[in-house]
């Protein structure tokens, strides 16, 4: 059976909002026009990666032995990859540097029913078309739906693997509808914080800091909270993260903790946020990270795992 992109969009998860591309491909956007526009216009890092497809499933339950899709890549930061995972476990890995920039992808599949996902590029930007899938698949369910805010880290540079951000890591064991709206390099910048048609989130988890430990003046930080409850109310369950250790720059550690402080401070001083201590995640071992500050697979599975752990802890989710 082939679907067309309008049938494809139910077995989608991570976007806000689609468009079909000239060409015929569906565009999965996870940032409404508006907060584009405003990338657009402050950076062009920031906008390159606005139209990314990190965090971004193709998720169905099928006896299906065959599955494919036309692909093309729109704009690369990094090779990463194209993954298909099967009952919980990875299948079969395509390596966005082995890929032309346009193509068709196949996947085979072990037979009888299962629990597919296909994850998109994190570090890129992905169009699909033309799915095809030999057999009746049934969209999957997701507990909730959460807003995630972050830089870098949160988007999925690191690991190299789509499927192996620490995002991804967590949501295997969650479950949940996550609009990840986080972007390489980005700070905490109350000016990106614009209403959200279409999607209501039940909680929301904020993971930013590390790019902007060396300002003097906790004053970004303040109006970004300020203005996420002027969004969301105070009623809905915020989880702060404070940034993650930083082996790039040793002599600037003191600094770094002492504005993690601060984060922590000013988020807990809000009676519906629970806030963690990145420090206390991730290790301070080289072997964890890609460059002393992105954390590898390795990280990213630990970084993941031991959030999930912490988070049960305080009782924020239930796990």
């Amino acid at each position: 059976m082939k679907l067309t992109n309008i049938e494809l969009q139910k077995y989608f998860h991570g976007a806000l909002n689609f468009k079909e591309t000239g060409d015929g491909y569906l565009q999965s956007f996870h940032y409404t026009d508006e907060q584009i526009e405003y990338f657009r216009n402050a950076l062009d890092f920031w906008y390159e990666r606005s139209l990314g497809t990190n965090s971004k499933t193709i998720e169905f339950d099928t006896e299906a032995t065959n599955v494919s899709f036309e692909y093309k890549f729109a704009w690369k930061g990094s090779f990463d990859s194209i993954e298909l995972w099967v009952d919980g476990l990875p299948a079969e890995i395509k390596y966005v540097k082995d890929l032309p920039d346009e193509g068709r992808i196949s996947f085979t599949m072990k037979k009888g029913m299962k629990s597919v996902a296909i994850y998109l590029t994190a570090d890129a930007t992905t169009y699909v078309r033309s799915f095809e899938v030999d057999a009746p698949i049934t969209p999957h369910d997701k507990r909730c739906r959460i807003l995630w805010l972050g830089d870098s880290i949160s988007q999925g540079y690191g690991p190299l693997r789509s499927a192996q951000t620490f995002v991804s890591v967590v949501n295997r064991i969650w479950n949940c509808e996550i609009l990840n709206q986080s972007i390489g390099g980005y700070i905490y910048d109350k000016k990106s914080l614009l209403k959200i048609d279409g999607f209501k989130p039940d909680r929301i988890v904020i993971a930013l800091g590390t790019n902007q430990f060396g300002d003097e003046t906790m004053t970004p930080v303040e109006e970004y909270y300020a203005r996420l409850m002027e969004l969301y109310g105070n009623d809905i369950p915020v989880l702060v993260i404070s940034p993650i250790w930083r082996g790039d720059i040793p002599e600037g550690i003191p600094k770094l903790e002492d504005y993690c402080s601060q984060i922590i401070r000013i988020a807990s001083g809000y009676r519906n946020v629970t806030v963690i201590n990145g420090f206390e995640l991730m290790p301070r071992i080289s072997e964890y990270y890609l460059d002393n500050l992105h954390p590898n697979q390795l990280g990213c599975e630990l970084y993941g795992r031991n959030l999930t752990e912490a988070v049960r802890k305080t009782g924020w989710f239930d796990v």
